[in-house]
């Protein structure tokens, strides 16, 4: 069973938090299965985005996975808040979380799929 992504993303918000990077639920989506969606916005106003893995993917029914969003690299703030404001115009459950860190971690090592 997977985890309720209210409790996901106050879990991720303060592992945000005790590694000294600021978190932000920018939008609150659906407590029990709202999709999340993640931006890192390092010390270059720089912006890198993070979103739900496809589905079938392995052990994506059972765990978070998270893919890139920002394939070339990352992009600038303002087309990185276009883009989710998309993902919630298309579906109002989303979640959006904003990461503040001066070096650009994205605390996500164990739920990424590159």
């Amino acid at each position: 069973m997977r985890l309720r992504s209210d409790i996901w993303v106050k879990a991720y918000v303060r592992t945000c938090a005790a590694n000294g990077a600021s978190a932000y639920v920018v939008h609150h989506g659906d407590d029990a299965a709202g999709a999340i969606f993640i931006k890192v916005t390092g010390a270059d106003r720089c912006a890198e985005l993070y979103g739900p893995a496809p589905a079938g993917l392995d052990s994506t029914d059972l765990d978070r996975r998270f893919v890139r969003l920002t394939v070339g690299g990352a992009i600038g703030d303002r087309e990185a808040d276009t883009r989710l404001a998309r993902e919630r115009d298309f579906d109002s459950d989303v979640w959006i979380v904003e990461i503040e860190d001066r070096h650009g971690r994205h605390f996500l090592e164990q739920w990424l799929v590159e």
